[in-house]
């Protein structure tokens, strides 16, 4: 069986359970940062402790030294803010109040963690008593049994990201991203080296996925330079410690702020670009950027902002650079609003160099159906696009949630690799290589399903009449078994004194 992207959860998922207790009877929302920011402000403790144990042997007495530390990259933690001091107070009624000092004295400490970390441990509505217990859970994790620091703080964060998405259901669009999504959009793109942006960045998944994947492939993580934004400010500080706690420097912007309106980077040209923007966005604008320079394939419509979007990443594209975003499947054949128009421009420029139709069920925050785009500035196979039909990929791993396989994301990049490399051949049901002449007779609709056809059903070379004569055969048994059941069941209820008319 293919292994799923669930797997080796345990250790968070015990975390997940016991800091849970916390919530009380805060919102989710709320319930968050809260468990996002004990989760940080533990894995900076461990990481200045480490440090400072090294300098405590070397005995030159620098282990108090400010430089010592940021020298490392590694964040300064004051005398008052350690974690020793907060374990301390674990089961006092100044437990949150500690915390919350804790936290703004980091932070003065530290100009790039400014305004970024939670200070609302000492709220009347966060029980004091089981905030003091789940520290103790934190103090007594023994790393050792379970991977380094810095790997399961990491983990555990990323989990308890998905958790929260689950809780929060659609509202969870705004910081979340399915990893299965962001895995698939990585390992097409391969990010080895260059600078990666991300528009819409919510808690920066595509990021940690961006160095998972140079991990991997025992690359460098400083080849790349990360950007992005985002103007939920919330969802901005979350990022920010997200990818702290997985070792990556990133510029995400002065401070949180509308995309479209206050371009955080508006000199930047990417080598990749990697998004899930809002779905469908309406009211974003459009009446106060019509002559925008970034709307060189059309004017967005008022109602949605799917191609403004599309068009803000192209404008921010380096002469090399590639995108992959996520996009409601409503894109890819839309007319309305001069969408139509916008697409068809987009294609005759070349620019797109494949489309994946999801399956269904993937996201927490919606039912809508959804696809990969991915352009290139600079495509391998000129005047052709990849159509990829994933729709029946995927593993149910709850009633409602699919799950695409670490195998299903391995075959669409390998797909894709083949493509590039001019040695894919066409899978009816699955994958077909289209020329712009042939999208252009289907009148510049994008959708895979019209491209890559049904699959082919093997005959199992039993003869029609035969196959019926045994089907019907068949389902006569499963009635008259039917019939005895209803009679049984009608037996059973009238011997305690019911009656089915």
């Amino acid at each position: 069986m293919a292994k799923k992207n669930t797997a080796e959860i345990g250790f968070e998922k015990e975390i997940w359970k016991a800091a849970d207790l916390l919530r009380g009877n805060l919102d989710a929302s709320e319930y968050k940062s809260v468990v996002l920011g004990l989760i940080f402000l533990k894995y900076i403790s461990d990481c200045f402790e480490a440090r400072y144990q090294v300098l405590i042997e070397e005995g030159d007495g620098f282990e108090e030294d400010k430089d010592e530390y940021t020298s490392e990259n590694i964040f300064f933690v004051p005398t008052e803010a350690r974690w020793n001091v907060i374990a301390e107070a674990a089961h006092t009624a100044e437990i949150g109040t500690t915390i919350d000092n804790a936290m703004r004295m980091i932070e003065k400490e530290n100009l790039r963690l400014k305004g970024i970390l939670p200070k609302n441990f000492a709220r009347p509505e966060l029980d004091k008593r089981r905030l003091g217990n789940v520290v103790d859970l934190f103090t007594n994790i023994q790393m050792k049994e379970h991977g380094d620091n810095k790997d399961i703080l990491g983990r555990t964060y990323e989990y308890c990201l998905s958790r929260f998405a689950e809780a929060e259901g659609k509202l969870a669009g705004e910081f979340y991203t399915p990893a299965c999504i962001v895995k698939t959009l990585v390992e097409v793109l391969k990010p080895y080296s260059g600078r990666v942006y991300d528009p819409a960045c919510g808690s920066g998944g595509m990021f940690v996925q961006s160095a998972k994947f140079i991990e991997k492939h025992k690359r460098n993580i400083n080849d790349i330079s990360v950007f992005g934004q985002d103007s939920n400010p919330t969802t901005w500080k979350m990022a920010h410690m997200n990818l702290a706690i997985h070792g990556i420097e990133a510029d995400l912007g002065k401070f949180y702020a509308d995309t479209f309106f206050d371009d955080q980077h508006p000199t930047l040209k990417a080598d990749f670009v990697m998004a899930n923007p809002p779905f469908n966005l309406s009211d974003w604008g459009a009446d106060k950027l019509q002559e925008d320079v970034r709307w060189k394939f059309g004017t967005p419509p008022a109602g949605n902002a799917n191609f403004a979007w599309l068009q803000h990443m192209i404008h921010h594209l380096s002469p090399n650079g590639k995108i992959g975003m996520v996009l409601a499947n409503g894109s890819l054949s839309s007319q309305t609003g001069g969408e139509g128009s916008i697409r068809e421009n987009i294609i005759k420029a070349d620019l797109i160099e494949g489309i994946v139709a999801l399956p269904a069920q993937l996201f927490y925050t919606t039912g809508i159906p959804v696809s990969l785009w991915f352009l290139n500035r600079n495509k391998k196979q000129k005047g052709k696009v990849l159509f990829v039909d994933a729709r029946n990929m995927g593993t149910m791993v709850t009633r409602k949630l699919r799950e695409l396989t670490d195998d299903d994301i391995l075959k669409i990049a390998n797909t894709f690799e083949a493509f590039e490399g001019s040695t894919l051949e066409n899978e009816k049901g699955y994958c077909a290589v289209v020329s712009l002449e042939d999208i252009a007779k289907q009148d510049y609709i994008l959708t895979p399903g019209r491209y890559v056809g049904i699959a082919e059903i093997e005959d199992d070379g039993e003869p029609f009449d035969e196959k019926m004569t045994r089907l019907t055969g068949e389902l006569s048994d499963l009635f008259a078994q039917s019939h005895e059941l209803e009679d049984e069941i009608r037996k059973q209820l009238k011997s305690i004194g019911f009656t089915i008319k």
